[in-house]
């Protein structure tokens, strides 16, 4: 396990204005909040690329594709593709909620050191990729849709909800050798009582919004819980997950673990949700891992 550190990373936090909102609304109906939460938990924020990221920016291929089953358009990123890496030892990278195709920089380019070359994608609104809302089924779909025009892949690697993403992708037959998930979250209605929490909501609101939810997509939520996809999962997974993540409790990690038939758990101490993507010891775990 990595040494400690002193600094902990922090949490990103719901601005107050839209918790003195929810709040009012909450006063007001339990409708009309349920629908006002519903819009924040489906609409990610689009982040400025951070400098340390531009060069896999500029350095990529980029092109949209359209996924068929959700009609979106996303972009895609071929990273460090060249004659002999091409339709061979392609990584896929997955990032999470709020994030970007570039977000898993510092580990793309170890992995291009190590001769492999990189797909990853801006998913439905977020990054370069149109549109306001989004949810993790249309994570998985995009995974899926990208393996038929990109892969085949050796394996993918998923941050937060993308590793989340890459379980359930695993379970309707994403064909690679072996996965990373970093920071993944587990079960959905304890996501979605720990965002209502940070709304500073009653409890019962939690389970309004995931049956608004159930009822707008058409699907159990608690059927995409990572721990349940994890069952299905033969491949070797490695799990990595630091302690003080204040956004994902890294109870999630072990309970994936648990559920996992090949796994490796390995806990890192003060980096957090994020920072943890540019540790060294992340990378070469990862590229040791992979080898």
């Amino acid at each position: 396990m990595p040494k400690n550190i002193v600094n902990k990373a922090p949490a990103l936090q719901i601005p107050k204005v839209i918790v003195i909102t929810a709040i009012l609304l909450e006063g007001i109906s339990s409708k009309l909040v349920t629908l006002f939460a519903a819009k924040l938990f489906t609409t990610p924020i689009k982040y400025k690329i951070p400098k340390r990221e531009l060069h896999m920016d500029n350095e990529s291929v980029q092109s949209k594709i359209l996924i068929p089953s959700l009609n979106k358009e996303i972009v895609v990123y071929q990273y460090g593709t060249t004659e002999e890496t091409k339709n061979d030892k392609i990584i896929l990278l997955v990032h999470g909620w709020s994030g970007r195709g570039t977000q898993l920089v510092k580990i793309a380019d170890a992995l291009l050191a190590q001769g492999f070359s990189i797909v990853s994608f801006d998913a439905p609104s977020h990054g370069k990729s149109k549109g306001n809302s989004t949810i993790m089924t249309e994570f998985i779909a995009c995974i899926l849709e990208i393996e038929k025009q990109f892969g085949p892949f050796e394996y993918a690697i998923g941050h937060s909800l993308g590793g989340m993403a890459i379980l359930n992708a695993l379970r309707e037959k994403l064909n690679i050798k072996k996965a990373v998930i970093i920071g993944s979250g587990d079960i959905i209605q304890d996501i979605i009582d720990d965002f209502i929490k940070k709304l500073s909501l009653k409890p019962e609101i939690g389970i309004k919004l995931k049956e608004h939810l159930e009822k707008k997509y058409g699907t159990e939520m608690d059927y995409y819980s990572a721990s349940r996809a994890a069952t299905e999962v033969l491949i070797p997974v490695l799990i990595i997950h630091d302690e003080n993540d204040e956004e994902v409790n890294v109870k999630a990690a072990h309970h994936i673990h648990e559920n996992l038939k090949n796994s490796e758990l390995f806990l890192t101490k003060g980096f957090g949700h994020r920072k943890i993507l540019g540790n060294n010891e992340v990378v070469l775990k990862i590229t040791t891992f992979l080898k």
